[in-house]
């Protein structure tokens, strides 16, 4: 993509934005990864900013970061993480978010627990519509329509009063340049990626919508879309839903931490839909818009339906693992910190080395979503 810098977003210089955080001060750093580091500060007239601050020694960094303020600043959506602006001086790169009081929901779920929210079902609901709001807004709604290629719990950001914002545009990309695109750059995050494009590198919105899917189970569940990170690291998540739904005991995904306290229906809604949204061929997956009028309420969950489940050869298999190991070793996916306070996520706070059966026979029968 190419990107005309001038006049693009609001421009701060190197002195203020040194001010804002105290010359970078350590007690203000907030994330680290594999782009650079993220900083808190305090604009003259109070305004909290978090500074991502592009590494010198990330070459894939400022290519993402120039992608990242080419779309990013073209944009303005509620949930959208906004950027009040950039930086660039000498050898610095730097843009300027609004800070989110409440990180993100993959602390506010499954982080350390000293770090985690109490967040009850009619919050997670609203989360799941903003996200959807915000993803039918990138895909069908604005000027440019773009494909994020990296949602995930990580980069979905909750402000003070738990709205969700999605972040970190670096790999995203122009419709433009997406439309029946083959990509031999394949970037992402294993275990969000939809399999389409992490095999064949087959790109369309419909792979956000499949990482989408994932997010919706890790809102139910309140668990990671992988375990045994020590060990293994297995998705399960996927599997389990699945596996559930065949047993017809869907309810048993849900968070033990909201004991009853839910509505069945939007429970069920959401469960369903994440299935439907994982479903294997892209072209049975719901469009963003659909699926934002389906947790509104305005289109009856039974006029969508489950597409028809692919299973894939251990060739398939072998090949995906290899494709993610290479990407994991090369750094793409690199990751100091476990949990940051950063608007600006990081490439990924959740490495991962292994491979999961999340992509074995899936149960499609055709039926309607809510059977």
């Amino acid at each position: 993509m190419d990107i005309e810098l001038s006049g693009l977003t609001g421009s701060f210089t190197l002195r203020q934005i040194k001010a804002a955080t105290n010359n970078f001060d350590d007690a203000n750093k907030i994330g680290e990864g594999g782009f650079g580091s993220v900083y808190k500060g305090v604009m003259p007239d109070g305004t909290l900013i978090a500074v991502k601050q592009l590494s010198s020694k990330s070459k894939q960094g400022n290519r993402e970061f120039l992608n990242e303020l080419g779309v990013i600043s073209a944009l303005q959506h509620p949930h959208l993480v906004k950027l009040h602006g950039c930086c660039i001086e000498g050898n610095q790169l730097l843009l300027a978010y609004e800070y989110m009081e409440n990180n993100s929901l993959a602390r506010a779920l499954f982080g350390p627990k000293e770090w985690r929210l109490e967040l009850d079902w009619p919050t997670r609901y609203k989360i799941c519509i903003g996200i959807a709001r915000g993803l039918s807004f990138l895909h069908e709604e604005s000027r440019l329509k773009i494909v994020h290629r990296d949602i995930k719990a990580t980069n979905v950001l909750l402000d003070k009063d738990l709205n969700a914002k999605i972040s970190d545009f670096g790999l995203a990309k122009l419709d433009e340049e997406v439309d029946t695109h083959i990509s031999t750059r394949v970037a992402g995050t294993y275990g969000y990626m939809a399999p389409e494009y992490a095999l064949r590198g087959y790109l369309t919105d419909k792979a956000d919508v499949y990482s989408y899917g994932i997010v919706l189970l890790e809102i139910v569940s309140g668990m990671a879309n992988i375990v045994d990170r020590a060990k293994e690291n297995r998705f399960v998540l996927l599997d389990r839903a699945v596996a559930l739904k065949n047993e017809g005991n869907l309810m048993e995904l849900v968070d033990k931490r909201l004991g009853s306290d839910y509505n069945v229906q939007e429970m069920m809604v959401v469960i369903n839909l994440a299935l439907f949204c994982t479903t294997i061929s892209p072209t049975d997956r719901p469009a963003m818009s659909a699926v934002v009028s389906m947790l509104e309420g305005r289109i009856v969950p039974g006029e969508f339906s489950i597409g028809q489940s692919i299973s894939m050869t251990e060739k398939d298999r072998e090949k995906m693992m290899k494709q993610f190991m290479s990407m994991h070793e090369s750094g793409i996916e690199e990751m100091s910190m476990p949990y940051t306070d950063s608007t600006a996520s990081t490439s990924d706070l959740y490495p991962v080395n292994g491979f999961s059966e999340y992509m074995q026979k899936r149960d499609d029968d055709g039926k309607k979503l809510l059977s």
